[in-house]
């Protein structure tokens, strides 16, 4: 059994990647999967259609005292004899987890965390006794697996080499998704997507676009944040005179038909990012993207072969390479087969669900 433990009340990258592989095993390997969450409805939904058995607890943190005999509970109706998996996506809620298994004695259980972002470790007493009790560690890249280590650079680390796993994201699609041919009708058009908040570089991909008026590209985002956030950047494109280029959208759970019909995507974060989906959804639908590199995007794109990598709040680089994919039909097309081929040889999620069969069960014959 899989027990999927989901802390959001927002719907993002964390939260479709725990939907994916609950899809995964509750599909195509025959698992009994369930899920428990907050009681949000963002998240809910979507786990609710995809036929996932939700569970609610508060997962309050570390002085959450009901989330663990909530969690012990669950435990205890796994059936003995099988893999019986807890996976979570935070370390307040492994801690939460690990404390339920030993209400519920159900020492058989193995408790895998997945880290997403690129941040160093906490190392404080209660982190450092949470570390070695996970059965596995799942992060989503080299990048965030060397941050999260830099913690015990000089000193001894508490955490036993063999349970931890580097695994870039994968996207579950449907068997007969195909990526469609690039637009050939209207104007070209440039699409980010994700949540609109502080750190995403918004600010400079509007400021980019008043560099890029002379052209016909129009800019495409789609997303959701806080109201003030996001009448400031609807401000700071009316005062820069570029509001008439771009086409405001709200959050979508699948973005995949909005980015069929753009040309190339966007997506100029100033954080440092572990695996971003987005940047794996560009790919599987063959299209390039400029991205930043600040994170592990260097890890699965390339400058240059299906990507165009840019320094942080470089507001002309971003503008010098968006034109660049604006004005050159054939650049685009070559970069998007490259993405493409990229995805299917190395993201493609046979290799994902293979990869998270072996933190899942050890010695998994694949």
């Amino acid at each position: 059994m899989l027990l999927h433990v989901v802390p959001s009340v927002r719907w993002g990258g964390p939260q479709r990647y725990a939907l994916d592989i609950c899809r995964y095993y509750a599909g195509s390997a025959g698992w009994r999967v369930e899920a428990v969450t907050r009681d949000a409805l963002a998240v809910d939904t979507l786990f609710r259609k995809a036929g996932i058995t939700l569970h609610y607890a508060p997962l309050g943190g570390l002085t959450d005292f009901s989330t663990p005999v909530i969690l012990g509970r669950i435990m205890t109706s796994m059936p003995e004899g099988e893999s019986n998996i807890v996976h979570v996506h935070r370390y307040r809620d492994a801690f939460a987890a690990l404390v339920g298994r030993h209400i519920s004695h159900r020492h058989d259980i193995r408790v895998v965390m997945t880290r997403h972002t690129v941040e160093r470790a906490r190392d404080s007493l209660l982190y450092r006794s949470i570390y070695p009790r996970l059965d596995a560690q799942i992060f989503v890249s080299q990048a965030a697996l060397e941050r999260f280590m830099a913690t015990w650079r000089h000193k001894r680390h508490p955490i036993p080499l063999e349970r931890l796993h580097v695994i870039h994201n994968s996207l579950f699609l449907n068997d007969d998704f195909r990526p469609v041919p690039l637009p050939v009708r209207g104007p070209v058009t440039a699409m980010y997507h994700g949540r609109l908040t502080h750190g995403k570089g918004l600010e400079t991909l509007i400021d980019a676009m008043v560099l890029l008026r002379d052209t016909s590209l129009r800019l495409r985002i789609v997303g959701s944040g806080p109201p003030d956030f996001v009448d400031e950047l609807r401000r700071r494109a009316l005062t820069r005179g570029v509001n008439d280029k771009i086409d405001w959208h709200r959050h979508t759970a699948d973005p995949m038909p909005l980015i069929a019909e753009s040309h190339f995507g966007v997506l100029p974060s100033l954080r440092r990012e572990g695996c971003g989906l987005a940047n794996i959804e560009y790919m599987a639908n063959g299209r390039p993207q400029v991205s930043t590199a600040n994170g592990a995007q260097g890890e699965y794109l390339a400058n240059g072969h299906d990507a165009l990598l840019v320094p942080v709040a470089d507001t002309q680089a971003l503008a010098d390479a968006m034109r660049a994919l604006a004005t050159d039909t054939a650049l685009r097309e070559r970069m998007g087969c490259a993405a493409r081929a990229t995805y299917d040889s190395r993201l493609a999620w046979p290799y994902f669900a293979d990869a998270l069969r072996r933190a899942y069960t050890p010695g998994a014959q694949l």
